[in-house]
Parts: structure tokens; sequence; C-alpha cells
């Protein structure tokens, strides 16, 4: 921590341009981990999968989540609590980051600033300006950039946006996708406020983020029920759902957005609702709704386990976990019911135009798309090619999310800018898309 950030960030650009490497096909890459709980553990997994990698350094605050990444990587790996340690190796390849989204911008930018190509985990930010800011650090370091939306790589996936895109179901109406848990009542519960762990920087976790004090909840995996440090169930599970929209509607940006919803039943401590709807409006005249239900278990779409359904005039997709489904519509052709007695006494009835039938699909693949979106991210590092879900693809699909969110924080109706990035109708809701770092982090 005594290293100060633009002593940090002089020699890390110096690295950036001094270093470059001729990759061969058998090349392995060396990878350092940044963030090896939950889900850094999982994309660790997905990179043993793969003999073209070396695990050389590993970072947490957790000295035994290090020591079990070590010994999966099977290479000694050199462990750091300060991830700037880590970017300094002269030999490191890559970085996976696999932290609480808070820290996801100044990680990622300093990585590409150093000379590291990034796997990012989902959601990409935690809010629009640092996504931003992400992009162009990429782009002016030229970094190969993955964002841990994985599903970009399943090819189950990728069959069934190219199927609603190019028009098989008709025009999309309506595309609706789900979070849905019972946490009812106890949720993650009540602890009290209390002194970190002797083996937890607390400090340093919370980073850029204001000073809280410390709560076994706003810890680890638990961060995700805290403004802070995540965006909630919609930016941690909608952001893969919204992507998927994205990219079935070939749309990366709302025109507007609305939300209701709150902590209407779960009796703990968290910030985020475990009741809400969000309703975007897209080009094209298409709705968009997410749905958080976390206090009742019930199927929320018309499919047992749908992640999203695509309403088109010609039939309805549902989206699982490694499979998708088309079910034709059935009334095209009907008569529409005659609505007055003159109609009902001539008889005469407005009669749809018939359209040729289409058939019922249904379509399944592997459900584990982590290991296909690894592979992705290491190839693209030899060759430079832009990865499946890029930090531009990555960036929209996050911000969207974001908007859902402060909607629902601001209760309003919000009008968006794409280009600029902006609320054309609130400057409240402007002034959130940023938050003021805590000293001595700056945003790159």
């Amino acid at each position: 921590m005594n290293t100060t950030r633009r002593a940090f960030t002089s020699a890390a650009t110096f690295t950036a341009l001094s270093y470059r490497r001729v990759w061969g096909a058998n090349d392995r890459v060396r990878v350092g981990l940044i963030g090896v709980g939950n889900r850094g553990d999982q994309d660790l997994s997905a990179l043993m999968e793969y003999a073209d990698q070396q695990v050389i350094g590993v970072c947490d605050l957790r000295e035994d989540y290090m020591a079990l990444a070590a010994r999966k990587a099977r290479t000694d790996p050199t462990h750091f609590q300060d991830y700037r340690r880590l970017l300094e190796l002269r030999d490191l390849d890559a970085v996976i980051i696999a932290t609480p989204d808070h820290w996801h911008a100044l990680q990622t930018i300093d990585a590409c600033n150093a000379g590291k190509d990034v796997y990012v985990e989902k959601p990409l930010s935690l809010t629009v300006v640092e996504g931003r800011k992400m992009v162009e650090a990429a782009g002016r370091t030229k970094r190969v950039v993955q964002v841990g939306i994985n599903r970009r790589s399943s090819k189950i996936c990728r069959e069934a946006a190219e199927l609603v895109r190019s028009g098989g179901i008709g025009r999309v109406t309506v595309a609706r996708c789900f979070h849905v848990v019972n946490e009812w009542p106890l949720g993650i519960g009540n602890p009290p406020d209390s002194s970190p762990p002797p083996d937890v920087d607390w400090d340093l976790y919370l980073g850029p983020a204001p000073k809280d004090p410390f709560n076994i909840n706003r810890a680890f995996y638990r961060f995700r029920w805290f403004y802070h440090y995540s965006g909630g169930q919609l930016t941690n599970n909608g952001v893969h759902y919204m992507d998927l929209i994205h990219w079935a509607l070939g749309q990366d940006a709302p025109l507007a957005v609305t939300a209701l919803g709150g902590k209407y039943a779960v009796e703990d401590n968290r910030e985020i609702p475990d009741t809400m709807e969000v309703l975007w409006e897209y080009p094209g005249k298409t709705l968009v709704i997410f749905s958080q239900f976390n206090c009742n278990a019930a199927p929320a779409g018309a499919r047992p386990d749908v992640l999203a359904e695509f309403r088109g005039a010609k039939g309805t997709l549902y989206a699982f976990d490694g499979a998708y489904e088309v079910v034709p519509e059935s009334n095209a052709g009907e008569a529409i019911p005659a609505a007055n007695p003159l109609e009902r006494a001539t008889g005469k009835a407005y009669r749809a135009s018939r359209q040729p039938a289409m058939q019922a699909i249904l379509q399944k693949g592997p459900s584990n798309s982590t290991n296909a979106h690894m592979r992705n991210f290491l190839d693209c590092i030899k060759s430079r090619a832009k990865p499946n879900c890029d930090v531009e693809t990555g960036h929209r699909s996050t911000t969207a999310t974001i908007l859902g969110n402060l909607a629902h924080r601001t209760s309003s109706h919000l009008r968006w800018d794409r280009t600029a990035e902006r609320f054309t109708n609130s400057e409240a809701a402007n002034r959130l898309l940023h938050y003021n770092y805590r000293p001595p982090w700056k945003l790159g």
C-alpha cells in the first residue's frame, strides 16, 4: 500500500510499452488470479482444463483461499494480498479478476496499463462511468479483455440468438427474464457489525468504496446484497439474461427504463430488493422485463427453469441452461370474433392473414459454458482476435442492468441516450452514474 498510484501507473505503462511477446501455438499463457474465492475458484477449474496455461501468481485477502488455489494450480504460484504487486511480475501474460464488483474497474484498468490481458468476471463494473473507462483502457493499450458473461461462448445460446435475430419467431414484442428463489424469512440473516478478523485487511477489501464497518454479510460472497459493492441480483444474474436478450434482439442499449419493488418480506440486513420488476423499452418497439422473485420459488415463466423467453408474432422461444425450445403460435388465420351487433348480423369479422406454420423446435447442448469461454480467452491472447464477450459488449449489457437499479432507486421513468451514456430527463439519476472513490483510490 506504500506505492503511490501515480508511480505504479507510470511503471505499468512502461511495462506495457516495452513488453511484447510473439506467441507460438503451443506456448503456455502465464496467468495470475486476482480473487480466488467462489467464482475465482470456478474460473481456476475452467482454466485447469487446458494444458497451454501456467498459473504463476494468486492474489486474495485470505491466505487459506490462496493455499487452496495453489494446490489446484499445481504450480507453486507466488501469493499476493495486494494485486498491484502481482501486476509487477514481468513474466505475467494475463490475469483473471474475480473480486467483488466494486474492484473490477481499478484492477482491469491497472492490468491493461501493465500490459496484461484480462478475463474479468461479470458484471463488468459497479457504475456506468467505470465501464466506459474500462473500454477506453482496453482500446488504448490494445489488450484482450474477455468479460465473464460465459453464455457468449455457448453454441446453443448462439443458435437461439441467431434464430430470434433472423426473424425465426416473427417480430418480437416482449422478452422476459427471471431470477427466482425463496429466501424468506431469514435470507442472509442479521449479524451485527464487528471488528474484522485479524487475517482480513478490511480497509483493502473496501478499497474505493465508502468506509463501512465490518459486517460478515458485507464480505466475501454476501457482498452482493449491498449497493456499495454490487448491483444485487439484477447485475449479478440478470446481466447473463439481459446479454442474451441483447444478442437475440440485435440491440445493445434501451431507450427507457423504469422499475418497482423493494424489501417486501425477507427479514435480514440486505439493501437490495427481495422483489422487483424492471421494464425497459428497446428500439424496434420491444419491451424487456426482468422479474426478481426472491420470496417465492414457483416457476415464473410459462416453462419451469426458463432463463429468458422471447415472444414473437409467429412463436415463442424459451431459453434454458443448455437448451432452448420454440413453440409456434396457433392462432394465425383465425377470425377475430364479431365486436358489435351489425357485424354479428352480417357475419362479417376481421380475419388475420394466414401465415405459414412454423415447426416446434427443441435443441439441447452443454450447460457449462465457462470452460469454452476460458478456451476462447486463451485463444484470443495468442491470436489477438476479439473475444466472444469483449469489453464493449460486456459494458453495454452491464449498463442495462445498472440503469434498472438506478430507475428503482430514484423511483423514476428514465430516458437513456446510448451515445452520451446519460439520462435525458433526470440529473438526479445522472449523478448516480458514478460515485466519489475513497482516497487514495482514483479511477484512471
